[in-house]
Parts: C-alpha cells; structure tokens; sequence
C-alpha cells in the first residue's frame, strides 16, 4: 500500500501551490471540479491533472475523484483500504464482505489478500493504491439488508453486517 519515492518526480512552482492547496484544505481526496478556480479552461486542468499522473503525484479513483499524495510522503504513502472504497464508490451503494469483514468483526485472524465489494455499480477487479479490490454485483435491496455503517478514522464507510459475515465464514469452512 506504499508509493516508491523513486518515481515520484518533482513539481513544478504551479503544481506545489494548488497541491499545497488542497493539503491545507485537508483534501486527500479530491474532485477535478475542486481545482476548478485555479484554471481559465478546462484543457488546462485537463493537462494539471494529465502531469501530475504522470509524475504520481496523484492516484485515479473513479471518473472525477483522485487520491493526492501528501508532500510529506517521502518514502511510501498508504490509505486505509476502506476509505479507498468509499472513496472510488462515492459513499453509497455497496458494502465491504469476504475476509476483510471476518477480519473486521474479529471472526477470524486471516487477512484478506483482495479488497471484496459488493455494488450496483461497478464490476470487475483493480488496483488502487496497492490494494486489490473484487467488485461484485448486487441489489440496492442485499445493500440495505445486509450492511452497517461504521466509522474508522472520522470516516464512514459500508460493511456486512456482523451476523451475515458469519454466516459468510460459516459456508467457507
């Protein structure tokens, strides 16, 4: 869950000041529309956003929300992973299941090796941050039925329910 130094590059004076921005907004997680000010066009936050990929300065969440890494980030930065998930998802509609919930309720000691989310949006697999995630389909209806809202680090994020997990664990063993 780290980034390598080595290929973090240096910033230009104009990157370092809207960067320095958002760090003291305490904006680790941000949206193209947040930079909104600092530009004239769009091409041009387009081409912000374009070089600071390149120099990983920042990370590709979904569509329009990035993960900035902190100035202060000399030899590796990490997230929790759950942040990271409610972050790509925008806070709503999925939850968090598999070994990472056991884990998270205390059911088991194994931890996860891949993030599992269950969504109505997404599908498929990536790689966030060095996290693996399984994205899984399912129903607004399972989402309200089977999930809690939690809070680590002041920030909420979606999990199974402590029972459904164990059921979940039950059917693994």
């Amino acid at each position: 869950m780290t980034i390598n130094a080595k290929l973090v590059k240096k910033l230009s004076e104009r990157e370092g000041e809207i960067i320095s921005c958002l760090e003291f907004d305490k904006k680790h997680f941000f949206k193209s529309s947040d930079i909104n000010h600092f530009f004239k066009r769009k091409s041009q936050r387009y081409n912000f956003i374009k070089k600071l990929l390149k120099k990983r300065r920042i990370v590709k969440l979904n569509q329009n929300k990035y993960y900035l890494i902190p100035m202060k980030a000399k030899s590796g930065w990490s997230e929790h992973p759950y942040i990271v998930i409610d972050e790509i998802l925008n806070g709503h509609n999925y939850f968090i299941n598999g070994w990472s919930a056991a884990n998270y309720w205390r059911l088991t000691e194994q931890i996860a090796m891949t993030e599992e989310v269950y969504t109505t949006k997404k599908r498929g697999e990536m790689k966030v941050l060095n996290i693996p995630i399984k994205f899984y389909h399912t129903t607004e209806k399972k989402i309200k039925e089977k999930s809690t809202i939690r809070t680590i680090q002041n920030h909420q994020f979606r999990i199974i329910k402590k029972e459904e997990s164990r059921r979940w664990l039950r059917k693994r063993r």
